[in-house]
């Protein structure tokens, strides 16, 4: 069970990170690293953010803490918040207090959450290692790099925003499937990935899907359904609205699990928002793309995602207004038909390195 306790003669490792599965999903492919050397993973997350869901399964102890949001502008929740973190701060104390005889690190992924566990980690003697996913740096994890050890980037502009002394370039640690070009299926919704009778274009825009992309498929559905086969993830909000579209060239879907890595792999063209994740997996795969940055993201993240996309592979970069009235086939056109695959210099055993060295 997820939350029984770890046998006492164990060695444990603390993560921390959520709020988004921005956070999480990097933690569990360094997670699936560390327990094959037999080393316990406990991680502190929130009483019922995603990374609870998430870490189901693939950890040896959940612990729940009390947390609130960090904000850069004046709001009243940040007074309750305050109160928050600090009980989060004293519940974090007493269970790294319990688990110090089997754990002395902590590996923080960011999000709001990471806070108190990082700070009370600091207060007994913990050490504190931080991944930053993005290109822009988050408050939270701009707060653990004080108390921070080592931390490391996803992207070498963001080495300018920590401390040289304690910041070094890693990479995003993605998943195994990614260091491959090879196939684990062979067809996808009756589609033959290997050779498949239209190039394939693969859409998405995320978990949730985007309006904006969605809407902009659909206005131009018909001609790129006579040059593609369309497979569109269009999120759960929208798929009644698409699923009446589907034909044999068309295909529409709520969500897209397992099967992202080799639809990654195996289209001729990808329209997707640019969170790190996606762009740093997309390196790996020396895929270029093109990108539609999410303009609301924070301190417009996204587009500084995709912009190393571009500097590395040629991917091209749309910025959402430009592409309500953009050509999408001329767009594709632009986009460099292949790439040599980047991004090999295992960035999960550079961060694994640092994080057993003490074990």
């Amino acid at each position: 069970m997820q939350n029984e306790l770890i046998d006492r003669n164990k060695k444990a490792v603390v993560f921390t990170g959520g709020g988004s599965g921005g956070h999480v999903v990097p933690a569990l492919t360094l997670i699936s690293e560390i327990r094959k050397s037999n080393i316990k993973v406990v991680y502190f997350g929130s009483y019922k953010g995603i990374e609870s869901n998430l870490t189901r399964g693939k950890v040896d102890r959940y612990i729940g803490v009390s947390t609130g949001k960090l904000r850069r502008y004046i709001d009243f929740q940040n007074l309750t918040d305050i109160f928050r973190l600090i009980i989060g701060l004293f519940q974090s104390f007493i269970h790294l207090l319990l688990l110090r005889s089997r754990a002395s690190t902590i590996v923080s992924m960011g999000g709001f959450v990471s806070v108190p566990t990082v700070m009370a980690g600091k207060v007994l003697g913990y050490k504190i290692i931080v991944h930053e996913q993005t290109s822009r740096v988050g408050l939270a994890n701009k707060i653990a790099s004080i108390f921070a050890y080592r931390v490391f980037v996803s992207f070498k502009d963001s080495l300018k925003y920590f401390p040289k002394d304690k910041v070094r370039y890693s990479g995003y640690p993605v998943r195994e499937e990614f260091k491959t070009t090879q196939l684990n299926i062979r067809t996808f919704e009756g589609i033959e990935l290997k050779n498949p009778a239209l190039p394939i274009l693969f859409v998405t825009g995320g978990g949730n899907g985007s309006k904006l992309l969605n809407d902009k498929i659909k206005e131009n559905l018909d001609s790129l359904c006579e040059k593609f086969t369309v497979i569109h993830q269009v999120g759960s909000q929208s798929i009644d609205e698409f699923k009446s579209l589907r034909s044999r060239t068309y295909i529409p879907l709520a969500f897209l699990g397992d099967e992202m890595p080799d639809l990654m792999k195996a289209s001729r063209y990808i329209i997707s928002r640019s969170g790190a994740g996606t762009v740093a997996e997309l390196i790996a795969l020396g895929k270029p793309s093109l990108f539609i940055p999410l303009k609301i993201a924070q301190k417009n993240e996204q587009y500084h995602n995709a912009m190393e996309a571009h500097r590395v592979l040629g991917s091209i970069v749309i910025e959402e207004d430009e592409f309500k009235n953009c050509s999408i086939e001329e767009e594709l056109k632009k986009i460099p038909s292949s790439s040599v695959p980047q991004d090999r210099e295992h960035a999960t055993q550079i961060i694994l390195d640092e994080v057993l060295q003490s074990k």
